[in-house]
């Protein structure tokens, strides 16, 4: 007998809804949820091949445990025992900074990667914490905690509400949206221009959703910032920056003015190869529009000036009144957000409070740049000792950091490793420990990141669709009793770490005078939470204490687990609403448009105004039917339009003697990469595309369909050495390549 049951999608940011057909134990078959409040039937490729992903047989099914080299199956006991006896000697002899954690992109997917590695590295107390934030999109933190004092605060545009809606360095229609979760983004991009709006679409390929738009801008790539600081420059010179009723909480207006002076567009023209009078359009046209929003991802965070990007979005949002208004850019209240405090100042953000031990690079949100990690671990310097071991959950930085070649040695040199992975892949095989979670099926679901980054303000949990598999443990589970096993507690009942985090939360909130259990005792608020497990506790009581909760009774038609459980398609809060400005944490109490940090940078960006790349640069691009390095183990999600081609404009092809199939050979400060040509005029002149998340072809890993098309590591093309000073983000995007036929002879770059 088959049966049916709900799931959120966990394959990417949309989050969507599904219907699951479970026969047995096994998932069949995966539609869209019709009745879902956020997705309402939306499915992409990913998720209706749920169940292919879920029941890849190369999933690891029991831990590992290294042992005379070789990785051999074990039990938990086995494994955690190891782990103990991995990390607690490094910590005692050369203290918490010599284990490094790496989280991979995947935890912000699921319950147990929320919930558990803020309590790892408080246990820990590490500095030495790496994550896909600084390949992907810290410019965006960054720039969020320098205007409005929270790195978390960014805002997201009113996509079902905008007149107008200018995209840089995004693909919503092949990523589903980044930093900006929107189920069926194409249709929303579609039901804009229905109404009559306007979408313009910026970036060096001629995308899916270039295609769709009313206007494309093939910009030279890395040069975004320079475009949108001209675009700032022309609003005020011609007299239409307006912030409107935003003009109360705004700091430094004035001198934002003064530090984009230099920028006309006459002057940024040459180099972003944009034409001064469509600049200077599109300017007039953000003013002009009734509503209007300015969104950027990934192509305009992996650039030499990704923070900067960042922040002249929200500038051009700021300065067209856009920012926190209906149908402009504004802030979503996720129903696990913290409890809204009153408005005023803050704390304010602080980059660079530490540095990396060998680059000194500033750190940025706790975090030190995924490029730095290869030379943490194998450089010895006097400021302290290298890294000698490392925690990884959900993380292949091999192939997702840059030079995955070095790191891959500096991983083979570590006195000890431990993964949290359901494969063994590039990253994992060098670990002395192995702990497989659990398929997607078998675990709960809550977005806790993506519900604030929401273009709609909702909440929705699923319970595990299919039990927990004899001989398997929950990933929840896994991570408390990792944090346990690293933090010298091996052995205590894992529920002991909710318990812990439940104790801290609520003893803090009791006294703060705007919660809503101020005064009160949190251990009768502790015997009041419900839920199956530790972590449904943990849900349910940052539901009651968050910005729709119940308060433990202080507002009875609140949100509370049970409360969620009722309505399994999930519960609608509404549209997103103006909130400043209550989500400011500046010191200033204001949005601060001009941060010191940001005003320091800007220098190198006027000595970009002379730059001209000589040759070919490189960028990368998304595939719809992946997610990094994450899917090409599964066949339905594999082939077709998903392949590892550099595509290379038909004048460049011709130039370099380069025939559409070929093999053609890549190179890079980092080293080089030999894959077939695919001849198009997707990609502008001067500029090639290779995809990242590819190059499955190292020994050791147990990926075998993955293995079979391998692909190749573009990382393997950057040295680590180009970073945004800001963020640490590694640059990505516009670097300098050199492409030649195989046959040929590669000279050296210039």
């Amino acid at each position: 007998m088959s049966r049916t049951a709900l799931r959120i999608c966990p394959l990417c940011e949309a989050t969507c809804g599904l219907t699951l057909t479970i026969e047995g134990t096994e998932v069949t078959g995966a539609r869209g949820d019709r009745d879902d409040v956020f997705s309402q039937g939306f499915i992409c490729p990913k998720g209706a091949s749920f169940g292919a992903v879920d029941g890849d047989p190369d999933r690891l099914r029991t831990p590992l445990v290294r042992k005379d080299g070789e990785l051999c199956e074990a039990t938990w006991e086995e494994a955690f025992d190891a782990v103990t006896a991995g990390i607690r000697p490094v910590v005692e002899r050369y203290g918490p900074n010599a284990v490094g954690v790496v989280l991979g992109n995947p935890n912000v997917h699921t319950v147990a990667g929320a919930l558990y590695p803020p309590v790892l590295l408080a246990g820990l107390r590490t500095r030495s914490l790496f994550t896909a934030s600084t390949v992907d999109q810290m410019p965006k933190h960054v720039s969020s905690g320098l205007l409005y004092g929270d790195a978390h605060a960014i805002p997201v545009p009113d996509l079902d509400h905008t007149d107008q809606l200018l995209l840089i360095g995004a693909n919503p229609l092949e990523s589903n949206g980044s930093l900006c979760t929107a189920p069926d983004f194409p249709g929303k991009l579609k039901a804009l221009k229905a109404r009559g709006g306007t979408l313009t679409v910026i970036d060096p390929r001629r995308t899916r959703t270039a295609k769709l738009a009313d206007r494309h801008i093939a910009i030279r790539p890395g040069t975004d910032a320079l475009l949108l600081a001209a675009m700032a420059h022309a609003l005020f010179e011609e007299a239409l920056a307006d912030p409107r009723e935003l003009t109360g909480h705004l700091q430094g207006l004035d001198e934002l003015r003064d530090a984009v002076r230099d920028f006309t567009p006459e002057a940024v023209a040459e180099a972003c190869d944009v034409d001064a009078g469509t600049i200077r359009v599109l300017a007039r046209e953000l003013a002009a529009a009734p509503t209007a929003a300015v969104y950027g991802r990934i192509g305009s965070c992996t650039v030499p000036h990704g923070t900067l990007a960042s922040w002249l979005v929200d500038v051009l949002n700021i300065l067209t009144g856009n920012l926190d208004r209906p149908g402009g850019a504004l802030f979503p209240q996720a129903a696990t957000d913290k409890t809204p405090r009153p408005a005023g100042p803050g704390r304010g953000f602080a980059l660079g409070r530490w540095h990396s031990r060998v680059s000194e690079h500033p750190e940025a949100k706790g975090e030190l740049p995924l490029s730095a990690l290869a030379e943490e671990i194998d450089t010895a310097t006097e400021q302290g000792e290298p890294i000698r071991a490392l925690i990884a959950v959900a993380a292949n930085p091999v192939l997702s950091a840059p030079d995955g070649d070095r790191l891959d040695k500096a991983l083979d040199s570590l006195d000890f490793m431990v993964s949290v992975d359901p494969y063994l892949n590039e990253t994992s095989r060098h670990a002395h420990v192995v702990l497989p979670p659990p398929p997607p099926s078998q675990s709960p679901h809550h977005d806790f990141a993506f519900n604030t980054l929401a273009v709609r303000n909702q909440v929705r949990y699923t319970r595990p669709a299919v039990p927990l598999e004899p001989g398997r443990m929950a990933e929840t589970e896994i991570l408390a009793r990792l944090v346990l096993a690293a933090t010298g507690m091996h052995g205590a009942d894992p529920s002991a770490v909710d318990d812990l985090v439940i104790g801290q939360t609520l003893g803090k909130a009791v006294k703060e005078a705007h919660s809503p259990v101020h005064g009160r005792d949190p251990h009768e608020l502790a015997a009041r939470l419900t839920g199956l497990t530790g972590p449904e506790r943990r849900l349910d009581m940052m539901l009651r204490l968050g910005p729709y909760g119940d308060g433990f009774g202080a507002r009875p038609d609140g949100l509370t687990l049970q409360k969620l459980l009722d309505h399994p398609h999930g519960i609608d809060l509404g549209p997103l609403r103006p909130r400043l400005p209550q989500p400011l944490k500046t010191v200033s109490g204001k949005v601060e448009l001009l941060p010191g940090p940001i005003a320091e940078d800007l220098p190198r960006l006027r000595d970009a105004l002379r730059e001209r790349p000589d040759g070919l640069v490189l960028v990368g691009r998304r595939h719809l039917r992946s997610n990094n390095s994450w899917m090409h183990n599964v066949p339905a999600l594999t082939g077709g339009t998903n392949r590892c081609t550099l595509h290379i404009h038909p004048e460049d092809a011709e130039r370099l003697g380069v025939r559409d199939g070929a093999a053609v050979r890549l190179k890079g400060a980092g080293g080089e990469v030999t894959a077939p040509a695919e001849v198009t005029d997707g990609v502008r002149p001067g500029v090639v595309s290779l995809p990242h998340g590819w190059g499955h072809d190292r020994p050791g890993t147990r990926l075998g369909h993955a293995a079979a098309d391998p692909g190749v590591n573009v990382n393997q093309l950057l040295d680590g050495s180009l970073l945004d000073p800001l963020s640490g983000n590694a640059v990505l995007n516009g670097v300098p390549v050199e492409v030649v036929p195989v046959a040929e002879k590669i000279t050296a770059l210039t």
